[in-house]
């Protein structure tokens, strides 16, 4: 990335991009992928010295054909700041400007923030018309850092704070209300296929509270979609499925993650990618939040070593479930049979069993 000798252009992966008339520099989103937040920065204070403006970069998310330097432009910006480089995110939102939802803000986007090693530089919220303006500046440490990963950053960041005002919800932004102390917004929300809730802790003491555990788990990594498990939430059964009515906290127990780690651990094979469990102290007590991301195709399906049984607790046995809506279903014979029948087609012959009704391949 670069500026031309007058700082009157800036060229993102030779794409030339100019200002919106009022010296702000103006780029499609599509510009970000390749380029570096230092090298934004580099250009950004020498458009600055050279007094042509560049104090912000503002972003349109449109394709090249439709894009103009006039184009209204995405709630997500770039800002230089005292020479440093801000993400800066604004939006609106329904409700009266107050101190309370500055806070709540905050509270909520700051676990985000830590796990992106990144923190709130400065956040406003101000009236306007029948709702307000908020407006938070993210700083961040710009070597190696992609603008295409800050910008996806600033829309997660539109998304959480919409969630915690509207109650829209997605896996992740359940996590991080969670994290961000906000559990009551999941009050009126329904289990399904992506969220499950429960009320105290499995019995991790007992093969069947650790089974049970593993099998709650693993429903989400069979399944088409990922999934969260939070305990400490208490639901109630409504027509069509049940809901989330009520927080549920349990007393603080400085053992209790080790326990949960261990039971999955010796539960669950193979391993899940990336799965996070988590203590969350709130109001009362804490809750545990288990987040199971998408799992690879080729590790599937995920087996628990352990099965209930007619209400007992089958320690020999192999289970394999998997989630539909709220409910959970086996996995059948015919799709084990399947897909280990396709795991030694490969491994003998490099090619995979044809399916049903079609004839096998010709040498």
């Amino acid at each position: 990335m670069w500026a031309d000798k007058d700082h009157e252009h800036w060229f993102f992966n030779g794409r030339q991009r100019g200002s919106d008339g009022a010296g702000d520099m103006v780029a499609i989103v599509d510009d970000l992928g390749a380029c570096y937040a230092a090298d934004l920065r580099r250009v950004m204070r020498a458009t600055e010295a050279a007094d042509m403006g560049g104090e912000q970069l503002l972003l349109c998310d449109v394709e090249e054909q439709y894009f103009d330097e006039l184009q209204p432009v995405a709630p997500v910006s770039f800002q230089l700041r005292d020479g440093a480089l801000l993400l800066r995110v604004q939006n609106y939102v329904e409700g009266d400007e107050s101190r309370a939802l500055e806070q709540a803000i905050a509270r909520v986007v700051q676990p985000y923030l830590n796990r992106h090693r990144m923190w709130i530089e400065s956040l406003s919220v101000d009236d306007v018309g029948p709702g307000a303006l908020w407006d938070l500046a993210v700083g961040f440490h710009a070597q190696g850092r992609v603008l295409a990963d800050l910008y996806g950053s600033g829309t997660d960041l539109v998304e959480l704070v919409g969630a915690m005002v509207t109650g829209d919800l997605t896996r992740s932004t359940i996590c991080d209300l969670v994290r961000g102390g906000h559990a009551q917004l999941l009050i009126g929300q329904p289990e399904g296929h992506w969220l499950e809730a429960k009320s105290q802790h499995y019995d991790l003491r007992t093969e069947g509270g650790q089974i049970s555990l593993a099998q709650a788990v693993t429903r989400f990594c069979n399944a088409e979609q990922c999934g969260v498990v939070v305990v400490g939430l208490k639901t109630r059964r409504v027509p069509g499925g049940e809901t989330i009515h009520a927080l549920s906290p349990m007393p603080a127990d400085p053992l209790a993650l080790r326990r949960y780690q261990q039971a999955l651990d010796r539960r669950v094979f193979p391993p899940p990618d990336n799965l996070s469990v988590e203590v969350v102290p709130t109001v009362g007590g804490t809750l545990i939040l288990i987040d199971i991301p998408p799992q690879p195709e080729e590790l599937k399906p995920f087996l628990v070593h352990g099965a209930i049984v007619g209400g007992r607790a089958e320690g020999a046995f192999i289970s394999i479930v998997r989630r539909r809506g709220e409910a959970s279903i086996p996995i059948t014979a015919p799709m084990i049979h399947s897909s280990l029948a396709a795991g030694r087609a490969l491994l003998r012959r490099g090619v995979l069993p044809p399916e049903s009704g079609q004839s096998e391949p010709t040498p």
